[in-house]
C-alpha cells in the first residue's frame, strides 16, 4: 500500500465549480465555488446565490451560464435545480476509481493537513492523592480523542496531563501520615479493588478532620506545607511516594480506557512553582499586573462585573500566596516559549470559561500569546444521571470513574451472553471489556461536547441505535463476510454501472477525510460520531440491497471492496475515538 493523498470527490467538483466561474466570468475569479453533499445529486452548488448580486444577475441566469460552463466529460450530469442551484452527478468510473485508489492507500488517501502546526493539549488533570471520578471523565476522553485525530491529520501533539499536585493539602496529608505509621494506603499493602488514590482520598479527609480540630496538629501541618515548599528532603521524598502512588491508581484508568497518555505526559502544578516569580515579575514589569487591597491582580480590559468594574485575575494572594491563576499565567508562558506551541488547547468544562478567557486576555497583553499562536478553552458540558440531574451516587457522593466502568462493562457482558449463550467465558470477557469501554467513550463523543449528557447504561450498550456497540457490530458483520469470501485481492473494475445503495455508501467513504478536517477545525468529536453512524447505516441499506458473495464476477469483487472500505473505515475511525473495533463479537 501506499500513502498517498486522495483528493475527495467534493474537491474535483468544487475545483471544476470554481474553474467554471473563473471562465464564465473572470471578475468573479477565486470566490467561493459553495459545494455541498445533496440529496438531490452527488454535489450541489450555491455559487449562484452568493454570486449574483455582485454582478448585477439573477442567479438563475448566473447558474445557467456556469452549468454551461461545466458541461463537459468530467460529470455525468449536471441540471439546474430551483432559483439558481447546480445538481452535480459524478460519473460511475470516476467514483469505482475513486473508492480503489482509497483501498490502496495505507492512510485511505487522508491528507496531512495539520503538519509542522506543534499542539499542546492539556486534558484529563486529575488531583493527586484524590480518586478520579465522573468529572474526569470527558476532559479525559474528549481531549484523548482530539489529540489522536490531530497526531493522524499530522500535528506535532504534546500531551499535557496538568496533575494538580502541590498546595496546603499536602502538609496536612503528609503530617497524618507520619503521624499515623500504621495507615494503608501503598498499592502493594492493599487488598481488592481498593487504589492507592481512593486510600488516600480517605486519609486525607481523615487529616483535615484532625486539621479543623486539634490546632496543634494544624501548626504541625502549616510547618509542614513550609518544608514543602522549601524542599525539605524527608517532606519532599514522602509527596514524591503520594504522586507515584496516585499516578499508578491514574495509569490503571488510563489503560482500561485506552487513553494515550503516559507517566512523560504528567506536568504537574509543583513543576511550574521555580517559574511563578520570573513570571509575576514580567507581568508588573509590563503594567499589566498591579496591586489592589494588598494583592497583586490583573484587572481585565474586556471583561466587567455586574458593577460595571473590570474583573480582575488573582496574580498573588494578600497573604503572599499563589493559586491556579498564578500556575495557568506560568503554565500558558512556558507552553509558548519553551514548548513552541502553535495550537494551546485547554479541555475544560464551560463553567471554567471566563477564567481561560482572562488568561487567554493576560497572555496577549504580556506578548506571550500572539496572532502566531491559537489558545482555545475546549468546553465541554456535564454529565447527568438517567433522571437529567448532575451524576451521583444513591448517597449523593460523586461517583468513581473505575466503578462507573465496571457498571457498563458489566451491562454488556449481560447484553452479550443473552444474545450469545454459548460464548466461551475468556471471548464474553474480551468482547464484553470492549463493548462497554467503547460504550461509554462513545456516548460521551457522540453528543455535542458543549452539551451536557445523561449517563444511561441501557442505551449505551444497546446493539440498535447511535451507539458505540451498533457501530462495534456492524464492523464485525462486515468482517465476517469478508471472512466467508475469502478473497486475497478485490480488484474494482470502473466500468461497472453503480446501484443507488452503492452509489450513497461509496459517497459516504469518500467523505471521511473531509469528517476528520472538520473534527480539526472544529474540535467536536461529534461530527466523526455521526459520520460513522451514517457510514455504518448506509452500510446497511447497501447490504441489504445489493448480493455480494452471491454476485457474479466482476461485480462481487467491487462489492466486496466497498465492504473491506467499509470495515476499514470503520475501524480507523473508531480508533481515532479511542474505541476498540473487535473482529468477532
Amino acid at each position: 500500500m501506499s500513502n498517498h493523498e486522495v483528493l475527495p470527490l467534493s474537491g474535483h467538483v468544487a475545483s471544476a465549480v470554481s474553474e467554471a466561474i473563473d471562465r464564465s466570468r473572470p471578475d468573479l475569479a477565486g470566490a467561493d465555488p459553495v459545494v455541498r453533499r445533496s440529496e438531490h445529486a452527488d454535489f450541489q452548488s450555491n455559487a449562484a446565490f452568493a454570486l449574483a448580486k455582485r454582478v448585477g444577475m439573477r442567479p438563475f441566469d448566473l447558474a445557467t451560464e456556469l452549468a454551461t460552463a461545466l458541461d463537459g466529460e468530467q460529470f455525468g450530469c449536471v441540471e439546474l435545480s430551483g432559483p439558481g442551484f447546480l445538481n452535480i452527478m459524478v460519473p460511475e468510473h470516476a467514483i469505482w476509481e475513486q473508492m480503489s485508489a482509497r483501498l490502496a492507500s495505507d492512510r485511505l488517501g487522508i491528507a496531512v493537513s495539520q503538519a509542522e502546526r506543534r499542539t499542546v493539549i492539556d486534558y484529563s488533570a486529575p488531583n493527586i492523592a484524590k480518586e478520579m471520578h465522573v468529572g474526569h471523565l470527558r476532559t479525559t476522553i474528549i481531549g484523548d480523542s482530539l489529540a489522536r485525530i490531530l497526531e493522524f491529520l499530522g500535528a506535532e501533539i504534546v500531551r499535557q496531563n496538568h496533575l494538580g499536585d502541590w498546595g496546603t493539602q499536602f502538609g496536612m496529608l503528609i503530617q497524618y501520615l507520619d503521624e499515623h505509621p500504621d495507615a494503608t494506603w501503598r498499592h502493594d499493602e492493599l487488598t481488592g479493588k481498593t487504589s492507592a488514590a481512593s486510600a488516600l482520598d480517605d486519609l486525607y479527609k481523615a487529616a483535615r478532620k484532625e486539621f479543623d480540630a486539634d490546632p496543634a496538629f494544624a501548626d504541625r501541618s502549616r510547618a509542614r506545607v513550609v518544608a514543602l515548599q522549601s524542599g525539605e528532603p524527608t517532606t519532599t521524598a514522602r509527596w514524591q511516594e503520594i504522586v507515584d502512588e496516585s499516578e499508578n491508581s491514574f495509569r490503571d484508568i488510563y489503560n482500561r480506557l485506552d487513553v494515550l497518555l503516559t507517566p512523560e505526559d504528567s506536568v504537574g502544578e509543583s513543576f511550574y512553582n521555580s517559574m511563578l516569580t520570573s513570571t509575576i515579575n514580567e507581568l508588573v514589569d509590563a503594567g499589566i499586573a498591579v496591586e489592589s487591597d494588598d494583592a497583586l491582580v490583573i484587572f481585565s480590559e474586556e471583561v466587567t462585573g455586574p458593577d460595571g468594574s473590570a474583573v480582575p485575575l488573582m496574580v498573588r494572594k494578600r497573604d503572599g500566596g499563589y493559586g491556579y491563576d498564578t500556575t495557568d499565567l506560568a503554565t500558558i508562558r512556558y507552553r509558548i516559549h519553551d514548548l513552541k506551541a502553535k495550537r494551546l488547547l485547554y479541555v475544560t468544562d464551560s463553567r471554567q470559561a471566563l477564567h481561560f478567557q482572562l488568561i487567554f486576555e493576560a497572555a496577549r497583553r504580556a506578548g506571550w500569546l500572539t496572532d502566531a499562536v491559537d489558545a482555545e478553552h475546549v468546553a465541554y458540558g456535564t454529565v447527568l444521571g438517567p433522571d437529567g440531574r448532575p451524576f451521583k451516587t444513591r448517597a449523593g457522593g460523586t461517583v468513581r470513574l473505575m466503578d462507573l466502568l465496571d457498571n457498563a462493562v458489566e451491562r454488556a457482558r449481560t447484553i452479550v451472553a443473552e444474545r450469545d449463550p454459548g460464548m466461551a467465558p475468556a471471548d464474553l470477557d474480551r468482547i464484553a471489556e470492549a463493548a462497554g469501554i467503547g460504550a461509554v467513550k462513545y456516548a460521551d463523543l457522540s453528543t455535542s461536547r458543549v452539551k451536557d449528557y445523561a449517563f444511561d447504561v441501557d442505551h449505551m450498550v444497546s446493539f440498535t441505535g447511535n451507539t458505540g456497540v451498533y457501530l462495534q457490530y456492524a464492523h464485525t458483520r462486515i468482517r465476517s463476510i469478508l471472512r466467508k469470501a475469502s478473497d486475497a485481492e478485490m480488484p474494482i473494475d470502473p466500468s461497472i454501472p453503480l446501484a443507488p445503495a452503492e452509489r450513497a455508501l461509496a459517497l459516504e467513504l469518500d467523505a471521511f477525510g473531509t469528517t476528520l478536517t472538520d473534527v480539526a477545525d472544529t474540535l467536536e468529536p461529534h461530527r466523526l460520531c455521526g459520520y460513522l453512524y451514517d457510514l455504518a447505516r448506509d452500510f446497511t441499506t447497501f447490504y441489504e440491497a445489493c448480493h455480494v458473495l452471491s454476485a457474479a464476477e466482476p461485480l462481487r469483487s467491487n462489492r466486496l471492496a466497498l465492504c473491506q472500505l467499509t470495515a476499514r473505515t470503520l475501524e480507523h475511525g473508531l480508533s481515532l475515538l479511542g474505541i476498540k473495533a473487535p473482529e468477532r463479537m
